[in-house]
């Protein structure tokens, strides 16, 4: 049973557990809007509750961007977890109305039943501002890319001491092939308030590499990420299929080094799923993603696809079965 909207466009996912079921959120839009591609304009969260990541209840609307805040123009991709304090804590993308460049922020709001989210302050936690700044593209003026990336934050805690671990899309400057720029930002933070903006812990091989997902198992660190068939570096596009989907890294440590897995983990083209997610479960994991153009459906689907397995080959790579690959 798919988590579908008869009457929004549903994209875009993360989830948690709190300790009896888990909290499903996701990007959702008008279908009124017509244009599937105006959704990511016209977005608010949706939230939902599952037991086995199949069955789902909807809650309704849970956020959505601010009145007149640097955040009153969209609020995009995050993640949420659990916080010292005990308060649930929602780590989101954000950006402004009227924005030449698109430049996203990321923001911070809290909750204490998973519904109801309010900001922290105005919300504005992090931006490619400070002395790491260089480190990233922070001017797209030129026209060389779409937008300014900062976005789709996946927070977790610190495995090697104190304190938060973020991981954020983003671009490095200075590269000459556009799609050979896109990184994975890093921030870290002793309390899940004050963040501090580090050097990218990976960069190249695609323009982009959203949603990304850090994770450990069985010893070895992943990264999952997403990436369009057309945000392929030259150089990548001889060393595995072009399609769109979700793919990985592979690293020593949280920190990296980091390198892109083999092959290409959950892609097609046209794309079947897209921002997908790992979850963990007792028993095993499995992969949660939306409905994109799946069967070669000519029009955007957009409702999040019911829970493939996920397997881990002898040599430590991620691989889905293939007679269970997306097929909806």
């Amino acid at each position: 049973m798919v988590l579908a909207l008869k009457d929004h466009f549903v994209w875009d996912s993360w989830y948690v557990h709190d300790g009896e079921k888990y909290h499903g959120y996701f990007l959702k839009a008008p279908r009124s809007i017509g244009d599937p591609d105006l959704r990511h304009f016209n977005v608010s969260y949706g939230h939902a509750t599952s037991t086995d990541l199949v069955n789902w209840d909807h809650l309704g609307e849970c956020f959505r961007p601010s009145v007149d805040g640097w955040d009153n123009y969209t609020t995009w991709t995050g993640s949420v977890v659990r916080g010292d304090d005990d308060l649930w804590h929602l780590y989101y993308t954000g950006t402004r109305k009227n924005d030449p460049q698109l430049a996203q922020q990321i923001g911070h709001a809290t909750s204490t039943d998973l519904h109801n989210w309010e900001r922290v302050g105005d919300g504005l936690i992090l931006d490619l501002v400070g002395p790491n700044a260089h480190h990233y593209e922070t001017d797209v003026s030129n026209a060389e890319w779409h937008d300014r990336a900062m976005r789709d934050p996946w927070v977790m805690r610190d495995p090697d001491g104190e304190g938060w671990l973020m991981y954020f899309t983003a671009r490095v400057p200075g590269v000459a092939e556009a799609n050979d720029a896109g990184c994975i930002g890093f921030a870290t933070s002793l309390d899940g308030y004050e963040w501090t903006l580090e050097p990218p812990v990976y960069a190249g091989g695609f323009g982009q590499l959203e949603v990304p997902q850090v994770f450990e198992k069985n010893g070895t660190w992943y990264c999952l990420f997403c990436t369009a068939n057309n945000h392929y570096s030259k150089e990548q596009t001889t060393l595995r299929p072009v399609v769109t989907g979700s793919h990985y890294l592979i690293g020593d440590s949280p920190r990296g080094p980091w390198r892109i897995a083999p092959g290409f983990l959950d892609g097609t083209q046209p794309c079947t799923r897209y921002a997908a997610r790992i979850v963990d479960t007792e028993d095993s994991m499995v992969i949660l993603g939306f409905a994109d153009r799946p069967n070669n459906a000519t029009e955007f689907v957009g409702h999040i696809m019911d829970p493939d397995p996920v397997e881990i080959t002898a040599e430590g790579l991620l691989s889905i079965p293939p007679k269970l690959k997306a097929a909806e």
